[in-house]
């Protein structure tokens, strides 16, 4: 039987920057063990079943599945969320679009509502931040908003309501204190699209006509009608989009129009506020 040591060892010939994080995620999900484990127990034999498990997850990492639907989870602000091939892996560029909702002066039982939610990751990290918030989250695909579901009985947050939505169409009428999404603003052309994870996420949540910019702005032109007076609107864009996206908040007729940077300095989420005239 192989050791721990040794299965480690096994994941040197994957590509890529984060080879040896991936072997350890991936030995560490096999086991059902910390990443502390592996360290202090080194030596330890490994069964054949589990062995030959790990082996077959470094083939298809090695061929580009990315690890978290390999490993059918993902760590999102402070949950653990499961993920699969319907759902966008969430990312931590994300957390600033959380971070600057949860920042906000809203009354205590505001109303959120979540365009494009997928795993749920957004309206699930918010709502664990603000208990008293009302979350409603939409999503076109049903895969996804079972995967949604079912994150939400994982984590105790079963109050979220997760809609069936082509964006606002099952909340017509209604309006809300926030809204705040990342919807697809990926240009169909973008040679990113054949590189990485992405690879092998739903298109659908990535891809938007008019050079990635239609969903964008069909969120931003309808945000006003759904919005209380004093509300706010965060989207999510890529990092070249801030002045295109900045401009769309400006002819909307919102204020207070601004954009924050993530992690890696990129221009990533724009927000501002609603007042009407």
């Amino acid at each position: 039987m192989a050791s721990v040591q040794e299965l480690l060892r096994a994941g040197n010939d994957l590509p890529g920057a984060s080879a040896r994080r991936d072997t350890e995620i991936l030995l560490c999900h096999c086991l059902e063990k910390p990443r502390a484990w592996l360290y202090t127990w080194p030596e330890k034999e490994v069964s054949p079943d589990i062995a030959q498990r790990f082996q077959q997850f470094l083939t298809e990492r090695s061929q580009g599945t990315p690890v978290a639907y390999l490993t059918g989870q993902r760590e999102f602000w402070t949950l653990q969320l499961a993920v699969n091939n319907a759902t966008l892996i969430p990312r931590p560029e994300t957390e600033t679009l959380v971070a600057w909702a949860v920042e906000l002066a809203l009354p205590t039982a505001s109303t959120i509502l979540d365009l494009g939610t997928g795993s749920g990751a957004i309206a699930l990290a918010v709502a664990s931040e603000r208990p008293a918030w009302k979350v409603t989250a939409v999503d076109v695909s049903a895969p996804a908003l079972m995967i949604a579901r079912d994150n939400a009985r994982t984590t105790g947050l079963e109050r979220v309501i997760f809609l069936q939505s082509d964006w606002y169409e099952a909340v017509a009428g209604r309006r809300f204190s926030l809204l705040l999404g990342n919807p697809p603003y990926i240009d169909a052309g973008d040679p990113h699209l054949n590189q990485g994870d992405v690879r092998f996420e739903p298109r659908s949540a990535l891809v938007s006509p008019s050079g990635g910019g239609a969903d964008l702005a069909r969120l931003v032109v309808g945000a006003p009608a759904h919005l209380h007076e004093g509300g706010w609107l965060l989207l999510e864009h890529g990092f070249e989009q801030g002045e295109t996206v900045r401009e769309l908040f400006r002819n909307a007729g919102f204020s207070n129009i601004s954009t924050r940077r993530d992690m890696a300095e990129h221009e990533r989420i724009t927000g501002g506020c609603w007042h009407a005239d």
